[in-house]
């Protein structure tokens, strides 16, 4: 089969095209015909060897896609061969194996999708919808101001309509583009402030009606992080999720002074831990209907040919996409 390949870490050069032997499925296991592959910022972490888990190198990226079961394995039941389904590797931990024609994974992780969901859009949803839906259940936005930062991305583009779909008071998107808050606002959106901007805080703050946000989805690190915190209102929430950059960020004693004293909060998140087999079949189920039922728009900012996933890495990290940008194989 048809893989991509990193012999060593560094630049999205190191992706490379490769012949490799087909895996054959194990007792419990089906072996899936890729056809649409999702790409995440955080591959082009792992690639530099920058992420919290670093691989084993030769290594194939990639952790999510969607095709048709090629092969199954002793004692699988429930599935049949040319069955479409989501192939959600990370489910069991993997952060490696989906940049390629096939791949395995246990049965237990492979969701059926309707006929309704392309290839695609199967890809694109994993990671970032489940985050997205774990989000606003973690953070309710309900009656509330809220800021998406990176609202034009795979997982903001989602918060904006689930935050809608759950009620919030104002949602503003923060983005680094006039195109990209556009596109959050046709989303639904109701405001849209530029982060790169050196007076976007007071942009945000007329947003909010000058109450600042009661809720606020970080995944951007860095200043706006920081300028992200100075504006959350008093008994307001940030929440921080995502491969993002941290190392500038400086939580001292006047920030937390601050956040003592107006009764804020700083949350972590990672949505890993919440998963299982059954919450993972049940959830992504949610999010195929919510699609098919046309409640859900999920946005394809690129598809690419397997053999360029250096050029889908270049442009995640030029932060020039919106959406999700999946590989085709």
């Amino acid at each position: 089969m048809r893989a991509i390949q990193i012999k060593s870490f560094g630049g999205p050069d190191v992706l490379e095209t490769v012949e490799r032997a087909t895996p054959a499925p194990g007792e419990g296991e089906v072996l899936v015909r890729l056809r649409a592959i999702g790409v995440n910022f955080a591959e082009t972490l792992a690639r530099q060897a920058k992420y919290v888990v670093t691989p084993e190198l030769p290594a194939v990226l990639g952790s999510e896609g969607a095709g048709e079961i090629a092969a199954l394995g002793s004692s699988v039941s429930g599935l049949s061969i040319g069955q479409r389904v989501a192939a959600p590797l990370f489910a069991a931990g993997a952060i490696t194996g989906a940049y390629a024609e096939y791949a395995v994974l246990p049965a237990s992780l492979a969701v059926p999708l309707p006929d309704d969901i392309s290839f695609e859009i199967a890809a694109a949803v994993q990671v970032q919808g489940l985050t997205a839906l774990y989000l606003i259940r973690q953070a309710d936005p309900k009656g509330k101001n809220i800021l998406i930062n990176a609202a034009a991305g795979g997982v903001g583009s989602l918060l904006v309509q689930m935050a809608g779909k759950a009620g919030a008071k104002t949602i503003v998107a923060a983005a680094s583009s006039r195109e990209k808050l556009e596109f959050a606002k046709k989303l639904g959106a109701d405001a849209g402030v530029n982060y790169t901007k050196a007076d976007w805080l007071d942009d945000l703050r007329r947003a909010t009606g000058d109450a600042g946000p009661d809720v606020i989805y970080e995944s951007v690190g860095g200043k706006v992080m920081a300028d992200s915190l100075a504006a959350l209102a008093p008994l307001g929430r940030i929440v921080i999720y995502g491969a993002l950059n941290i190392q500038s960020f400086a939580l001292g004693a006047p920030e937390l002074l601050g956040m003592i004293f107006k009764n804020q909060s700083l949350t972590g998140f990672a949505f890993a831990p919440l998963l299982t087999p059954q919450a993972l079949g049940r959830d992504l189920r949610h999010l195929f209907d919510l699609i098919v039922a046309g409640g859900l728009d999920v946005t394809i900012g690129g598809a690419f040919p397997l053999e360029q996933a250096a050029e889908a890495h270049r442009a995640l990290e030029n932060r020039t996409t919106m959406g999700k940008l999946v590989l085709l194989a």
